[in-house]
């Protein structure tokens, strides 16, 4: 038993050794380049709700109280949402509503004030509306921030990797 004990912690050296040799590195790791170039990205103040959820959750993750670099480049977002009803309630008064997130997100450099990388993401999410106005309300407001924090994460990681990209 304990030789077999020791056989596997035998064979993870080699396996150590050659992803330290691969040149692998954590995208967000040590406070290297990529949260320099993150933590210098600002965002406008948007006109709308949705806008200002998904803003709000990228400062937070972006740029922390107490991080944020110089300002270099600027992050506009565009969010578009649809809404659907998927399952209407045969007689009960419960419909299942959908909810479509789509935001398109273009990068500045404020230097130049040329774009430097432009995508497009989507989130979705559904909840059930009962014909209790209070509930339903909370519902979809629950939905629509669950598919803005989705949207969000999505947003931050495409542009960590650009930035680890070069």
């Amino acid at each position: 038993m304990n030789r077999r004990w020791n056989l596997k912690w035998l064979g993870l050296g080699p396996v150590a050794l050659l992803l330290g040799a691969c040149g692998f590195q954590p995208l967000y790791g040590g406070g290297g380049a990529v949260s320099a170039e993150m933590s210098s990205i600002v965002i406008p103040e948007p006109g709308d709700r949705l806008a200002q959820l998904i803003r709000n959750d990228l400062l937070s993750a972006l740029r922390p109280a107490g991080s944020a670099g110089p300002d270099r480049y600027r992050l506009d977002l565009s969010p578009k949402l649809d809404e659907s009803v998927s399952i209407d309630g045969a007689g009960d008064g419960v419909q299942r509503k959908r909810v479509r997130l789509s935001v398109a997100f273009q990068l500045f450099d404020l230097k130049t004030g040329g774009s430097i990388y432009a995508a497009k993401t989507f989130s979705q999410g559904s909840y059930d509306e009962t014909g209790q106005s209070f509930a339903d309300s909370r519902a979809r407001a629950n939905v629509i921030e669950r598919v803005a924090k989705d949207a969000s994460l999505d947003i931050r990681t495409r542009l960590a990797a650009h930035f680890a990209a070069g």
